[in-house]
């Protein structure tokens, strides 16, 4: 089967669009909001999110970290390989602020319950959300749901969303089967 393509560039662009809109629409004002991108994947997507917000709305920088949730993870121990970290950027404060936790696709939502613990030793945020650009409905394994969602997917359990960034663009989102192999 041939990766299916969810979303083309126009539309990866229109759907970050809107997200932001959405955001913006509840953190206006912007000094007490903090934007913290899920290592390694959702990375691309928090530093897409704040360049489009601190261009069209915030009068200032967007508050915004990185959080590795690795040794978080409540798999991380039953592997055969080791794990590797990647960096955890937070030099922002989030006691007292509203959180919004970024991650590219919600599957499982064990990642979110790995983010949470991991927010948790840098304080207490007043209240915590959660933006993904693609919100796997039917898989979820934990009773996590999105505030924001750039895009609802019904996917089997075998197939698998990639992102595919050429350096800060998005340029499309594919659904993929594991018996697809791309030429090459």
């Amino acid at each position: 089967m041939a990766p299916k393509t969810l979303l083309n560039q126009r539309e990866c662009a229109v759907t970050i669009s809107r997200l932001c809109h959405q955001i913006n629409e509840v953190h206006v004002p912007w000094d007490r909001t903090v934007l913290v991108g899920l290592q390694p994947r959702g990375a691309k997507l928090l530093r897409a999110l704040v360049a489009q917000l601190e261009a069209e709305f915030a009068t200032g920088p967007v508050a915004n970290g990185l959080l590795d949730i690795t040794f978080h993870r409540d798999d991380f121990r039953r592997r055969e390989e080791p794990l590797t970290a990647s960096p955890t950027e937070m030099n922002v404060l989030i006691e007292g602020k509203r959180v919004i936790i970024i991650d590219d696709v919600l599957y499982t939502g064990r990642s979110v319950r790995a983010a949470l613990d991991a927010l948790g030793d840098f304080g207490r945020p007043e209240r915590v959300e959660l933006c993904v650009l693609i919100d796997r409905r039917f898989s979820r394994e934990l009773p996590i749901q999105p505030d924001y969602s750039g895009r609802r997917v019904d996917a089997l359990n075998h197939e698998r969303v990639r992102l595919n960034w050429n350096g800060p663009t998005l340029e499309s989102v594919l659904l993929e089967s594991p018996d697809y192999a791309p030429e090459r």
